[in-house]
């Protein structure tokens, strides 16, 4: 098995369901109504100043449903496919600094597989 091209890829689930409900069934709200693609954006515009973002460190994505619904917002990072809800810009700041940085997981944003 080869090593991961990225050393981590984060995938932002940024969806925004669609009006005959048949997107994220789980919950009312999708990830989107909770400002998703902003904080993709923000965490996008945070590793590219502190310099990850170059080829074989970090990949930040959107990603459509990510079937999380209930458990949203959600952020997944392979390869140690472990994923995360966040409230605001302080929870992204934490997850680049513990996990992009230093490769700790944050254990209060993590949600169960």
């Amino acid at each position: 098995m080869s090593a991961s091209y990225y050393r981590y890829h984060v995938f932002f689930c940024t969806n925004q369901r669609q009006p005959d409900g048949k997107h994220c069934k789980q919950s009312d709200q999708d990830c989107q109504q909770h400002d998703a693609l902003a904080m993709r954006k923000y965490m996008k515009k945070k590793v590219k100043e502190l310099g990850l973002v170059r080829t074989g460190e970090v990949r930040v994505n959107m990603a459509g449903c990510l079937n999380r619904c209930s458990l949203g917002p959600v952020v997944v990072i392979y390869p140690e496919a472990v994923w995360y809800t966040f409230v605001d810009k302080t929870d992204i700041d934490e997850i680049i600094s513990e996990h992009l940085q230093n490769g700790r997981v944050v254990e209060r944003l993590k949600i169960d597989k």
